[in-house]
């Protein structure tokens, strides 16, 4: 958990709008000051397998939001991941643009 201090300094660095609290930009920047504290955590307390949990589920979650974003705004998506230092993921726009050459094809027996 991050204090009160810490997360008001990230909202006011985030925010796309004078009291904006709960943008994707905003949420985003919490979760990954969380993830990085837990992962500090983890490096010293290696069989706590509780906080390792919650460490997971604050990836998917910033993942999702950052997946959000990507799909609605491209260019916000670019600027936070630098701010961020996270690396860039390519997410695709559409099931229908998933290339459906890249995968298996099911084996035809043949009698």
């Amino acid at each position: 958990m991050l204090d009160k201090k810490a997360k008001e300094k990230l909202i006011a660095k985030f925010a796309t709008h004078k009291g904006d609290t709960g943008s994707t930009q905003v949420q985003s920047a919490i979760l990954t000051e969380e993830i990085n504290r837990l992962a500090e955590h983890l490096q010293m307390h290696k069989k706590d397998h509780s906080s390792r949990r919650g460490l997971i589920k604050k990836v998917g979650e910033r993942r999702r939001l950052l997946r959000y974003l990507a799909s609605e705004d491209a260019k916000a998506y670019e600027e936070l991941s630098k701010k961020l230092k996270i690396k860039k993921r390519q997410f695709a726009q559409e099931k229908n643009e998933l290339d459906m050459d890249d995968m298996p094809m099911p084996a035809v027996i043949e009698e």
